[in-house]
């Protein structure tokens, strides 16, 4: 039996899990992951600022009203500190531009605290309206960033990546983060060439970096080329997450998409590898395994997995399953271990196809009394596919028994199918010369 027949069917399941990647590729846009990007107070500059500005400078009064709003945030009471910043915003028109900014940069840091987007969104937007020449570069780059991000959360990706744009353009440094949001950003867009692009070129920083990129870097390169069907680059992609993130699922991934190239000994030991992990939970998954056990002349392996998959319930115990499980004894050559498992699948079955191949495992294992006897419960419950077969077994079971009349009874039924003719007329003639010879003798 050819691996790539019976490893047909897995490929297929385990690269079905694949399709599903979009779900877990982009993951939404969280407070963590706006604090991480630098969402802070308005005091805060941006860290990594190449540039500085020559900006209005801030009165002691309007230093003190927001050092009061301040607090309350720090103690996350985000209505006090609202109420505070509307009461500053109602003397505006007596502020500069920065200290307008600033106050409209912590409105919309309390607004995003309080998850209220789009009021935040229309706060950064203020600061800046007031001119970017009016406020520090730290804090125009954080506010194009934090526009676009509030964006992406809002799932309005048009805007989101304008504003990412716009961040892009003033910033002096853009890191493989940035690059890595920005295609995620074309991703969620529908834009899979550019959102294949910038990952292509935040997983590339990393790499000649010396540094590993993050696991959904990894997963949103290995979905887009998954979807360009480059089999080859996606299998690579896996290897580079089994290595990094050893996960089951990865595991079970990378087996199919071998199984895809045709590297038929690599999906074994990858999928075996998934098997160990725990990877392989369901029934399908685990007699697939089997299969490619027995694919690789490994029956012993696969009998074991089909009976502890029995054993813990995640292998059905039906006629079909048992009569799997015996072809494996069979094949490893443990034809005593078979044989119970054949009775069970024997009496589960509605044929009697099973108890016809018992029957044959009885007559080579010189047991004819036993042949006999499930030879009779196949014929009983009927539809066997070669019942000319049966019929031979029970001729050379009866002849062996000395019973040659019964003998050649069921070689002359066996006679009547044009498959076993041949064979059948051999054994009448050769049952005939025994029974002769044995009245002769005075054996009869």
């Amino acid at each position: 039996m050819k691996l790539t027949t019976m490893t047909k069917g897995i490929s297929r399941f385990v690269l079905r899990t694949s399709v599903a990647l979009p779900l877990v590729l982009a993951p939404a846009v969280s407070v963590t992951v706006l604090q991480a990007a630098g969402v802070s107070a308005p005091f805060a500059q941006a860290q990594a600022a190449e540039k500085t500005r020559k900006v209005p400078a801030m009165r002691q009064n309007v230093f003190k009203k927001l050092g009061k709003v301040q607090e309350a945030a720090d103690k996350q009471n985000w209505p006090e500190a609202l109420a505070g910043l509307r009461d500053m915003e109602s003397e505006m028109d007596k502020y500069n531009a920065y200290e307008k900014a600033q106050t409209y940069y912590f409105s919309g840091f309390v607004y995003y605290s309080m998850e209220r987007y789009k009021e935040a969104i229309a706060a950064y937007k203020k600061v800046l309206a007031q001119g970017v020449q009016n406020i520090p570069v730290g804090v125009e780059l954080n506010t194009y960033k934090t526009i676009s991000q509030l964006y992406f959360i809002q799932e309005n990706y048009d805007q989101a990546l304008t504003y990412m744009k716009k961040w892009m353009a003033a910033s002096e440094t853009i890191s493989a983060t940035d690059y890595a949001l920005l295609a995620q950003m074309y991703y969620q867009k529908g834009d899979q060439g550019n959102a294949l692009k910038y990952i292509n070129k935040s997983v590339s920083m990393f790499e000649k970096g010396g540094k590993v990129p993050k696991e959904n870097w990894y997963s949103l390169q290995r979905f887009l080329y998954y979807e360009k069907d480059d089999y080859k680059t996606v299998t690579s992609i896996l290897e580079k997450l089994v290595k990094h993130y050893p996960k089951a699922e990865y595991y079970k991934q990378l087996a199919g998409m071998y199984g895809q190239l045709k590297r038929e000994k690599d999906q074994l030991y990858m999928m075996e590898a998934a098997y160990i992990a725990g990877a392989l939970q369901k029934e399908k998954e685990l007699l697939n395994m089997a299969y490619l056990f027995m694919g690789n002349e490994m029956p012993y392996k696969a009998s074991k997995v089909i009976s502890k998959g029995i054993k813990d319930k995640k292998i059905e115990r039906n006629s079909k399953n048992l009569e799997t499980l015996a072809q494996a004894y069979q094949m490893a050559q443990e034809l005593q271990k078979a044989i119970p498992q054949l009775e069970a699948a024997g009496k589960l079955s509605d044929k009697g196809d099973i108890y016809a191949r018992l029957a044959g495992i009885y007559l080579d294992l010189d047991k004819n009394g036993k042949a006999l006897e499930v030879a009779g419960k196949a014929l009983k419950k009927g539809g066997v596919k070669r019942d000319d077969q049966l019929y031979i077994v029970q001729g050379m079971a009866n002849a062996n028994l000395k019973k040659y009349d019964a003998a050649l009874t069921a070689f002359k039924k066996a006679a009547k199918d044009d498959r076993s003719k041949k064979f059948a007329q051999q054994y009448i003639v050769f049952i005939e010369k025994e029974q002769k010879r044995a009245k002769q003798l005075g054996e009869e």
